[in-house]
């Protein structure tokens, strides 16, 4: 089967299209699903930055509100694409925990300065605001991508980005931080929210009405709330202390620069580049779009520049850099709606949330164990895009090693990662992603190891067509 065939394949399962505008109440439903999976992981890093610094409860939640708003406004930018910035798919933005090591390592160096909680803020929004120009210029040669990452590669990484999340959605499932902080983590009382919750996204994106395909995750969320309601396990009790709106106010920490400390940020700036790439081809694929030619090249472009271009606004705005995420390639799968209208709606939703934080506390209190079984099944998908992709590829053993090699190597840094304890702590903080690790491991691979002349038959892409009129329209 070819690209095209495969693409068609994928557009058979759609409900909505790339370039369907769906009716207020559809989009709606759909944005929030995809709304509250991105939510917790769009505020923890600006949580656990905020506790580890100290600072008060007002920074913390400007900051979070930022991210939240700043997420908002990038997802609009990449959905929409203004000029040549933004893939024009249905790609959800936030923040990376990527960069969560060598930020910490700042603070910690930082407080054996001496630095006020503000100074080290400025420090880690200077590395950040001068990092996103990496992504920016490395947007501008992805015109030979194609020749960088066939579809061995990029097929490897869609596939590791699934595979990696399932172990965050399994640790959500058995109760995550909270139940590893009460001891009680893995207990029958969380299993007893998730298994339902897991099992009722199953059914209701297997089921052949569109509607309860389309509300899968959110009618999940619901069931799982209502259960740990009765469980008394929701928790409101922090509600009282989020303020009731955030104002925006452009570099309101400072920026400040250190080359030392830019090393391992514009490290993982590449690293995240990479992880880019493999998810806007799976961002391409599931929603039946082509994974190969110009038109695609021209939206791994954008997007990568939408990525820069974002991380450059976030620093502006006093929060974290942004990245595309993964999660949502799963939400597209389950639901079957692949429209980029619906980031318009998430990207309004998010920056609502960021503006009345209030809103957005209510959606943390729903335990851990709930969004882990809703997303689960998500990652899942994702993985088995992956799968398609390497499956249209004639495997030889050149093939065969690249992708084992990259796989072990992925997994085995995501599920053992106390194996890297003795490597630096800044370097660490890179090899720790296994989407990371495994697809730098795919690219250098698949660049060194000889081919024979098989292999340059079946792996090696047709060359580029030139952009028409027609496709930069598209």
């Amino acid at each position: 089967m070819s690209n095209t065939e495969l693409t068609n394949s994928n557009q058979s399962n759609l409900i909505l299209g790339l370039e369907d505008n769906p009716p207020f109440q559809t989009a709606f439903l759909v944005s929030l699903q995809h709304v509250c999976v991105v939510f917790v992981p769009s505020v923890t890093p600006a949580i656990l930055i905020g506790r580890a610094l100290n600072l008060d409860a007002a920074s913390i939640s400007y900051i979070i509100g930022m991210t939240l708003l700043v997420a908002g406004f990038a997802t609009f930018v990449q959905a929409r694409r203004i000029g040549p910035i933004g893939s024009g798919l249905l790609s959800i933005q936030g923040p990376s925990f990527a960069f969560l090591p060598p930020i910490f390592s700042i603070i910690a160096a930082g407080n054996a300065a001496g630095k006020t909680p503000e100074e080290t803020l400025a420090l880690i929004l200077g590395v950040g605001f001068f990092g996103s120009f990496i992504q920016i210029i490395l947007s501008r040669f992805l015109q030979f991508a194609q020749l960088i990452f066939p579809p061995l590669v990029t097929g490897t990484a869609v596939t590791l980005i699934g595979l990696t999340l399932i172990r965050f959605g399994m640790y959500d499932m058995a109760g995550g931080d909270a139940a590893k902080e009460l001891g009680d983590y893995g207990s029958l009382r969380y299993w007893a929210i998730s298994i339902p919750v897991f099992f009722t996204v199953a059914v209701c994106s297997a089921t052949s009405n569109r509607y309860l395909r389309m509300g899968s995750v959110i009618i999940g969320l619901i069931v799982g709330s209502i259960i740990s309601v009765f469980m008394g396990m929701t928790d409101f009790s922090q509600l009282g202390s989020i303020p009731a709106f955030n104002i925006p106010i452009p570099f309101r920490f400072g920026l400040d620069f250190n080359f030392a400390t830019f090393i391992p940020f514009a490290i993982i700036y590449f690293a995240t580049s990479l992880e880019v790439i493999g998810d806007i081809t799976a961002t391409s694929m599931v929603t039946g779009e082509p994974i190969s030619g110009s038109k695609y090249i021209r939206r791994l472009k954008g997007g990568l520049l939408g990525d820069g271009f974002n991380s450059f606004i976030a620093s502006c705005c006093s929060t974290l850099p942004t990245v595309t995420l993964s999660q949502n390639n799963g939400i597209i799968q389950l639901t079957g709606v692949g429209s980029r209208y619906i980031g318009f709606y998430v990207g309004g939703i998010l920056a609502f949330l960021g503006l009345f934080p209030i809103i957005g506390g209510i959606l943390t209190a729903i335990p851990a164990p709930v969004f882990g079984a809703a997303i689960m099944l998500m990652f899942g998908t994702v993985a088995v895009a992956g799968f398609s992709i390497l499956g249209e590829i004639e495997m030889t053993n050149r093939s065969l090693i690249i992708v084992g090699a990259s796989l072990a190597a992925g997994l085995g840094v995501t599920y053992v990662p106390e194996a890297l304890a003795g490597f630096p702590e800044q370097l660490r903080g890179v090899l720790e992603s296994g989407i990371s690790v495994g697809s730098l491991c795919a690219l250098i691979l698949n660049l060194v190891l000889p081919k024979s002349a098989k292999d340059r038959m079946v792996e090696e892409p047709a060359s580029l067509e030139p952009e028409t009129s027609l496709t930069k329209n598209s």
